[in-house]
């Protein structure tokens, strides 16, 4: 599944995923980036629809999220430019 490399820009209920707290459940939606990294997070789970849990999100630095059974480490910046509601 590919992802449009085009900038979306989230509405009212849609954020991004370094934004939110531990704790809480949120679906992707899109992903703001190039052909390369969509293909790494493509890889590692992190398709459209894919429900995940913020493990991990202190502020500043690499953030912990469940994916199903999975637990991933992402770099803030990578998390910034995942689209989620």
């Amino acid at each position: 599944m590919q992802y449009s490399s085009s900038k979306i820009q989230p509405d009212s209920t849609q954020s991004n995923l370094a934004s939110i707290h531990a704790g809480r459940q949120v679906q992707l939606v899109a992903i703001n980036a190039g052909r390369s990294l969509q293909g790494r997070l493509l890889s590692m789970g992190l398709i459209r629809g894919a429900e995940i849990i913020m493990i991990t999100n202190q502020g500043s630095g690499p953030l912990l999220v469940g994916l199903g059974k999975s637990r991933i480490t992402l770099g803030r910046g990578m998390a910034e430019k995942i689209i989620i509601k």
